[in-house]
């Protein structure tokens, strides 16, 4: 692990996986609209969104899958992994009240790049809402080991005034 409670590459293997829920609420959807600007009426709007095939309001897309992030950046690879790409495809809709278990798992380690694919997956009340595939970036203790090597071995620079360089 890392300094800061994350999986280094070298922890991780093929089929490790970890799951992050959150309920999201209307003040959620709320937030959302104001903080992205997507005021779509079939997430701010009741009346609207009972005319539509949803038969109510539906939470925006991308706050659902916010959750896979929470599940990748505090759990699995978890504090000091980097997204680097992330493919979705919606399945059915999240509505207010609904419970988001996001699971993600390692598929592939890209050693030489510190990158880690992971498959990432959001289910409502065990029927899957939301699956694709991540990307990120992730820390290297082999790599944290050789910068400390190579900067404990350089050399330093003294002026003529004993001022260290």
């Amino acid at each position: 692990m890392n300094e800061i409670g994350g999986y280094d590459i070298e922890d991780l293997e093929a089929g490790v996986s970890a799951t992050f829920a959150k309920t999201i609420t209307d003040a959620d959807i709320m937030s959302f609209a104001a903080a992205s600007g997507d005021n779509n009426a079939v997430h701010v709007n009741e009346e609207f969104a009972r005319t539509t095939p949803f038969k109510g309001r539906i939470a925006h897309g991308m706050l659902s899958a916010s959750v896979i992030s929470a599940a990748l950046a505090g759990h699995l690879p978890g504090p000091g992994t980097v997204y680097l790409g992330q493919n979705l495809r919606f399945k059915a809709p999240v509505r207010p009240g609904d419970t988001v278990h996001a699971t993600v798992a390692v598929k592939e380690l890209q050693l030489e790049k510190c990158r880690v694919v992971m498959s990432t997956i959001c289910t409502v009340g065990g029927k899957v809402v939301i699956e694709g595939e991540a990307v990120v970036m992730v820390t290297s203790s082999a790599r944290r080991l050789a910068e400390r090597a190579a900067s404990a071995q350089q050399p330093v620079s003294v002026s003529e005034s004993g001022e260290v360089l």
